[in-house]
């Protein structure tokens, strides 16, 4: 059977000094898949767009910000995500310059500052702890992994870089 994943960006925002990074802490909708879990922003991608306008648009959408500058920092394939056991493919960002004032929150929850290198202590997915230190790190080079999950449980992390 063909892999058929849902495709979508997810994008970590800093702060224009680098120390801190904008985080959503998902806790405005109770029946949320991620609900208590703080999270990068992003989403789905559209039909009629790339990788980098839908990362754009849903910063846009999330924080109310513009991307200026941007870097691919990775790509996850992550089978078995979802919320019923969907597949998912994620492009990951890292968004360096933005313009703009970012919004306090929004329908999915709090938008934070969170200085990076307290950002594997908040409550995130298991999975992120393992992937988080590749997009704040200093290698140029964008990382490819897949990611399994079962029942919302992360089974196994495997990555490379080209």
């Amino acid at each position: 059977m063909p892999y058929t994943p849902i495709v979508a960006t997810l994008g970590y925002v800093l702060s224009p000094d680098r120390s801190q990074v904008l985080m959503i802490h998902r806790n405005a909708r109770p029946g949320d898949h991620h609900l208590g879990k703080y999270n990068g922003l992003g989403g789905k991608l559209d039909p009629d767009e790339d990788v980098a306008s839908g990362m754009r648009r849903e910063i846009r959408e999330e924080a109310g910000i513009e991307c200026v500058e941007m870097q691919l920092r990775g790509t996850i394939s992550w089978p078995g995500f979802g919320k019923h056991g969907e597949d998912w493919l994620g492009f990951l960002f890292l968004i360096t310059r933005f313009e703009g004032t970012p919004l306090e929150r929004n329908p999915e929850g709090a938008l934070e500052w969170v200085p990076v290198e307290r950002l594997l202590d908040l409550p995130l997915w298991e999975g992120d702890r393992h992937f988080l230190p590749l997009v704040f790190d200093g290698d140029p080079r964008p990382f490819h992994g897949v990611m399994p999950y079962h029942h919302g449980r992360m089974l196994d992390w495997r990555w490379q870089r080209l």
